[in-house]
């Protein structure tokens, strides 16, 4: 006979949730208690950083030409006629203080920022002070400063005002290189002109290439006009970032959203506050991401690197004897996986500096020494590769399978093309003209090989194994690219 097991209810009790909260865990799912202590605090970091984060107002000047200032006038006395009461835009001052808008109508803008030090530097996006006259910044105990330019960089987006007061509360520094992709991140600014609102959410990804010289951090952040130049903070109490631009087909947040690093805001800052400008390396080349199939066809494995479509003519990297179709996989040893990091170390040079750049010509490696030059934004690739030298006649060989027609250059166009080799393009069919290639084109290498001579070139057409792709470097104008040419198909 069996002894009954009777359990008391409150045991009962405990042994029933101690199983739910077992089978809970084996599930993955902790407990709400669990949950809601790993959520962050973002009410005592509002507070905390909050007060060094400010809303800032521009005025811009529209300047009216004579037709539509007369115009104007003309609309104006219309509406007199029919009793319609005009506005007089000439009294009265602009929103938030100014002087009155003597000199005709004002452009506004708004924006965000936050305060570095103590002193009064703002730092915020060059878009957001670009063109204006007037700079109001409002603090969160609703003061209003009238603040200057101190210098603002198109390129990166990052500007530093300066408003007049001391014992300003400021914000703390982070490193944006240790960011890491899903960690919980707040933004604080003023979209659409509401001060002071707090977004938050978390980092989706790192190094996107959406600007001209920086990878950006992408967050799931709420961000709207009037949000750019405010501050990203992560947990603990630090900016590591300027938000600056979102994804949109309709102007407004559609769940993508785009930070500065602030370790460049910063580096780019202090430039503009020691000297009002940011200075940058120059090297004056074309580059261009490299495909997976290039990359196979030319021998240098992965596609990783940056090729060079063209080399600017008296530029640091035609001294240093970079030429079209080079691969830079280094520059002073730190990789270069796409065009993009090229352009970012190179700017990152001092002037006058020597840099060493590995570059990947025709299945080899070097190294080559460069003394960097001084970016100026005015500078333009020259000269055409077109010449009016009368052609060498057209010579036919293994090529006219391809449907190639070449011709030797003489020496007059390759002085004026500065080459030391190279073959014409005189007409283009079959292979061919499916791969690209034209009348005018200039073949440069064939499979990593030279061809100084239409000779030379159709031996390299006659071995090359016609059962798969013959990679050609191709100059066509000034910019220089891999053809992949696929026989027979």
């Amino acid at each position: 006979m069996h002894a009954e097991t009777r359990l008391h209810p409150a045991r009962a009790r405990f042994l029933l949730s101690s199983t739910v909260l077992a089978f809970a865990l084996a599930l993955g799912q902790a407990p709400a208690t669990a949950q809601t202590r790993e959520l962050p605090d973002f009410a005592a970091l509002v507070e905390r950083v909050g007060p060094a984060v400010v809303n800032i107002r521009t005025a811009e000047k529209v300047k009216m030409t004579e037709g539509q200032a007369e115009m104007n006038e003309q609309m104006q006395e219309f509406l007199r006629r029919f009793g319609i009461p005009v506005p007089n835009q000439r009294r009265g001052a602009p929103r938030g203080g100014g002087t009155p808008d003597d000199d005709g109508p004002m452009r506004r803008g708004v924006g965000s920022g936050f305060i570095l030090s103590a002193d009064g530097y703002v730092l915020t996006n060059a878009h957001v002070v670009q063109g204006a006259d007037e700079v109001i910044v409002t603090l969160t105990d609703k003061r209003e400063l009238k603040a200057k330019l101190i210098g603002a960089d198109q390129r990166s987006d990052v500007a530093v005002v300066k408003v007049e007061a001391t014992g300003l509360p400021f914000v703390k520094v982070g490193d944006s290189d240790r960011v890491r992709v899903g960690e919980w991140v707040m933004a604080i600014g003023s979209p659409f002109g509401l001060e002071n609102t707090v977004t938050a959410g978390i980092v989706s990804a790192k190094q996107r290439d959406t600007g001209d010289l920086l990878p950006l951090i992408q967050t799931d952040v709420a961000i709207n006009p009037g949000n750019s130049g405010g501050p990203l903070v992560n947990l603990r109490g630090e900016v590591i970032g300027i938000n600056s631009q979102i994804y949109s087909q309709n102007g407004g947040y559609m769940g993508i959203s785009f930070a500065i690093p602030i370790g460049e805001a910063i580096r780019v800052a202090d430039e503009l506050r020691t000297g009002g400008r940011v200075v940058r390396g120059y090297l004056g080349v074309l580059p261009d991401d490299i495909t997976k199939e290039v990359a196979e066809a030319i021998g240098l494995g992965k596609p990783q690197g940056a090729v060079i479509r063209s080399v600017i003519a008296g530029s640091p990297a035609e001294k240093a004897g970079v030429e079209g179709g080079d691969v830079v996989t280094k520059v002073d040893g730190k990789i270069v996986d796409k065009a993009a990091d090229l352009r970012r170390l190179v700017a990152n040079v001092k002037p006058g500096a020597k840099t060493t750049l590995t570059v990947f010509r025709r299945g080899a490696t070097k190294d080559l020494v460069v003394t960097i030059g001084e970016d100026e934004r005015s500078r333009k690739p020259g000269g055409s590769a077109e010449s009016s030298a009368e052609p060498a006649p057209a010579a036919s060989a293994p090529s006219a399978a391809l449907g190639l027609k070449v011709s030797e250059l003489t020496e007059a166009q390759r002085k004026d093309l500065k080459l030391k080799g190279g073959v014409k393009v005189d007409g283009a069919t079959g292979a061919a003209a499916r791969a690209g290639l034209r009348e005018g084109d200039l073949i440069l290498s064939v499979d990593n090989v030279e061809v100084p001579s239409v000779k030379v070139f159709q031996a390299q057409i006659a071995k090359a194994d016609k059962a798969k792709v013959i990679n050609l470097v191709v100059r066509r104008d000034d910019v220089v690219s891999f053809v992949l040419l696929k026989p027979g198909r």
